[in-house]
Formats: C-alpha cells, structure tokens, sequence
C-alpha cells in the first residue's frame, strides 16, 4: 500500500521547494523553532539543571570517570557530552543545551529518510514538518538532556537496519552502525535503552526471514563495540573505589519501577501526549487506524507495531513522565502526516450533503469548523489575558495571533465549498494545520518561555553587586539540598566548602544559606541577597 498523494504538490509556496530541497526546506521550517528566544537564558530545574552542574563537576575536576564525587545511578554519556561542550565553548546555558540542538536537528533529517523509505518524498516531508512543532519534542530539543541524543540513536539504528535491508552489498556496514547506536544508547540512556530495542524485536524476529539482520554478526560486533565506553567507566569506577557501577544502576531501575512518582496512574500518557503533541497525536491515532485497516508490506512492525510496543512498556512502568514518551513522537508524527494526507483527499472531494451529517465526507468539515471554535477560544484567552495586564501580556499576543491563525482551515474550506474557489487545495488546507502550531511554538520561544525557565535566579545573580562577589570569591554552601539547589550550585563560577553548619566556616567567608533548612542563622552576619528561599550572606569577623 503507498501513501503518495498527489495532493501534496506543494503546501503554498515554500512547500513545493521541499521536492528538490527536502532538506533546505526542513531546516528552514525547524531551525528558526530552535533558535527563537527572548536573549535570555536559565536552566530548568530540577533535570536540566543536575545534568549541567554534574557535568561542571567533570569540567571542573579534570574527573571524567567520577567527577561527581559519589557512586552514580546513572550512566556518564550526558554529562561526557555537556563537559565537551563545555571544552569548546565554556560553562554556560548554551553549552548544555547544544547537543540537544544538533541532535534534535539530525534526528528530523532521520525522520525524513526513515519516512521516505515508509511513506513516500510528500508524507515524510510532512511528518518531518509536523515533528518540529509537537511541543515536547521542540522543548526537549532546546533543553540539556539525554533524552533527545538517545532517540537519535534509536532513529540511527531503525535507518541503518533499514539501509541493510535495502542494500545487500553494505548490509554488514549498516548492522555494525545499527548495533553501535543501541550499544551507545546504553551510554546515554543507560538501561531505558532497553525498551526501543525490545520494541523492536517484532521487526527483527518476525521479519527475519526476509532481511536477516539477526544472522548478522556485525550487528553484535557493534552492540560489544558500543558497550566499551560503558564498559570501560564501569571497570575505572571499580579500581578507585571497590564498587561495582552496574549494582547502583540496576538498583536505580528498580526503584524507579516501584514508584509511581507525582501521582501519575495508568492513563498518564493517554493524556499527557494527546496534550503535549497537540493536535498532532489525534491526527496520529487516525493515521495508526488507517495503517491498520491496510499495514504496510514491508514496515509496518515498525511504523505501527514499535510505538505500540513501546507505549504498552512506558505504561506498564510505574515511574511515568513525559520525557520517558519522547522516542513516541516521531512516529507520531510520522502517522499524524498519513492521517492528515487522508483528510486532505476527502477534502479535496467535498463534504457529503446527505440526512446524516457524520459522513466521511463531512469530517473536514467538522474539523474546519472545530478549528474555527479553537481559534475563538485562543482569541477570547488572549483578550483575558491581555486585560489582566502585566506579565500577561505575552501570553495575549501569543492567544491573539495564533487565535488568528487558526481560522486558516475554516477560511480555506468556506472559499473552496461554499465560495467555490477551487484555487483552494487540499494543499491550503493542510498547511492551514501547520501554520497555528509553528507560530505558538514561535512566539512562545521569542518571548523566552523555552529558554528562560528560571528569570528569578538569572536576574538576581546578574546584579553587578552580586556578579562581583561571586565572580571573586569562593562561595560556600550550607544546607543548600533542594530542588533548586542544583541552579545555585550550578551558576556559582567559584565553589567553596559544602557543610552542614554555619560554625564550620571561617569569618569573613561568603555562603549561600537555605532558610528553608536553617531559619536562624546563629553568627554575626549580613545578607547580601536573597532568591526564593535562598540567602547570598556573608559572616562577619
């Protein structure tokens, strides 16, 4: 079965340039997604925030084996990763978030090749265009985080087995790269790795007979290969200090699997993608219908199959969070695209005027019209929220324009059925989806609200008095534990003594002070400023 359309000529103009540049086009519809930004910058705690300041710890250390100072439950690949960078271009918010970026930006060149093979040059195009505006996907490419790197990997592996299949003669270059990425993974992601790969084993048994992937022994070579980093820093951490890493790791997947953490039940991602992938994952779960009504000859245990594998474990597992359903949302995308690519044929052939309104030639016109209700309900938020004043005010503009923008879909359905303006194709339509979704995504970066997810901290420790204190003295930490302790240690250039009493320090010193922990501070001292629940003070002689 193929899903070529002829519909998809072109979405308006720019879009006819991805049939001789796919890859221009892509970067020019994604990167301006990355980018955008207020000029202002602080990291998100509590996850982005450990990664960056453990990986400052290798940076600051010279350590690359424990840096960090204790055992660790995780594998060191991301915190390798962010040390790099920050090699390359210093300790800062753009350092660690980098990596995210580029392999986010490879991850979309992968989705295209991978839905090429699948779908077809127009529905890969599509998906690809429809993965850089699902909301978790571009916040995930903006912050530092290991999550990203490992769905590249994963990605990297479905395309080399792909590859391998498709080109006998370099079948065992494309295993060994398969085996390589998911031995790496294991570096990156430790053993979360393991769920793509069972995922994946439909595919690989079930479809043994015709590509052979697991009678490859370069496949295996590369797993080993890549399980040498690993491998390596484990056998390193056992010569410092007797202790065997993999026991830590192991006992961390285990009590992650034994806790349901923030309330999050059975139905967590039901709700949580249909949100955050918004309106992509239901578009997603007509196009999974459709895949299912007619599977696909040769990948349809991937397409299909793999994400249902992969949803049922991320359920099943007790510990849920949104970031654990990022290696979802390409394939997501991938299906919203041959779903919307079906509506677009229905639309093209005009609604059903019949006694019974739900038809299948009615659903566009369903859709354009719920579409118009959307944008009258972003419209009225904007008005709310530009009356309220204030910081609000961002918020507005974002609720006005995109509130505009989702009249598109109506528009072009009125002036092709009821105008009768048959200039207005399915083309229109389509793009009339994409357009609302890139220019929330848009503005809402503009305005900082990706990229700048702690402006309390960033502007407190900007202030000249404060940057001149911590730029030249050591600073001490006393009782500093909580979540955001991680922003402060992180974004304090110069580290003094961590210690459980004010006593222990000297006179004169600098601290930052948890008031949280110690309301009273016993010593003579004074306060130098104050963040939140944090206090910058100074002991007097």
């Amino acid at each position: 079965m193929s899903y070529k359309s002829p519909s998809l000529q072109s979405i308006c103009q720019q879009i006819s340039l991805s049939k001789a540049f796919p890859y221009i086009s892509l970067l020019i519809w994604t990167v301006p997604l990355l980018l955008f930004s207020s000029g202002q910058n602080s990291l998100m705690a509590h996850d982005e925030g450990l990664y960056a300041r453990r990986a400052r710890d290798i940076f600051d250390s010279g350590d690359w084996i424990a840096g960090w100072g204790t055992h660790h439950h995780k594998t060191p690949g991301p915190y390798w990763l962010i040390a790099s960078f920050y090699q390359l271009f210093g300790v800062n918010e753009f350092s660690v978030r980098l990596p995210s970026l580029i392999f986010g930006i490879f991850c979309l060149l992968l989705v295209y090749e991978i839905g090429k093979i699948i779908l077809g040059k127009n529905l890969a195009w599509l998906g690809t265009a429809i993965l850089s505006v699902e909301f978790l996907w571009l916040q995930y490419c903006r912050i530092g985080n290991p999550d990203v790197p490992m769905v590249f990997l994963v990605l990297l592996a479905i395309y080399s087995l792909m590859q391998a299949e498709l080109n006998p003669k370099y079948r065992y270059i494309f295993g060994f790269i398969a085996g390589l990425s998911l031995g790496l993974g294991f570096l990156i992601r430790s053993f979360v790795i393991v769920l793509p790969t069972i995922a994946l084993l439909p595919y690989l048994i079930g479809e043994h007979r015709r590509h052979r992937h697991l009678s490859n022994p370069w496949l295996y070579v590369g797993i080993i290969i890549g399980f040498v980093p690993t491998l390596a820093w484990s056998w390193l951490n056992w010569q410092l200090d007797s202790n065997n890493t993999f026991t830590s790791l192991v006992g961390f997947v285990l009590q992650s699997g034994s806790e349901e953490r923030d309330g999050n039940g059975i139905l967590f991602y039901f709700w949580n993608i249909a949100l955050k992938a918004f309106p992509w994952a239901f578009l997603g779960c007509l196009g999974l219908f459709l895949l299912c009504r007619r599977p696909l000859p040769r990948y349809h245990l991937i397409l299909v199959v793999f994400p249902l594998i992969y949803f049922i474990e991320i359920t099943i597992f007790s510990t849920r969070l949104s970031h654990y359903a990022l290696c979802l949302y390409p394939f997501i995308a991938l299906q919203a695209a041959v779903g919307l690519d079906w509506l677009g044929k229905v639309f093209a052939r005009g609604h059903t005027k019949s006694k019974s309104f739900w038809q299948k030639g009615n659903i566009p016109l369903i859709l354009s019209y719920g579409s118009g209700v959307l944008g009258i309900l972003f419209l009225l938020a904007g008005i709310v929220a530009f009356i309220w004043g204030g910081v609000y005010r961002n918020y507005a503009i974002i609720g006005l324009v995109v509130g505009l923008s989702w009249f598109i879909v109506p528009i072009v359905w009125i002036s092709r059925h009821r105008l009768g303006l048959k200039s207005f194709t399915a083309s229109y339509w389509i793009a009339g989806w994409l357009i609302p979704c890139w220019l929330a995504l848009a503005f809402v970066g503009n305005f900082g609200l990706l990229s700048d997810y702690n402006p309390a901290f960033r502007t407190f420790l900007q202030q000249p008095a404060i940057a001149s204190i911590l730029k030249n003295h050591p600073i001490n930490f006393v009782q500093v534990q909580d979540k955001n302790s991680v922003l402060i240690i992180f974004y304090t250039p110069i580290h003094g003594q961590q210690v459980d009493t004010i006593t222990q320090l000297p006179p004169s010193s600098y601290a930052w002070v948890d008031k949280n922990s110690i309301p009273e501070i016993p010593q003579a001292h004074r306060v130098i400023g104050e963040v939140k629940n944090y206090q910058l003070i100074q002991l007097l002689p």
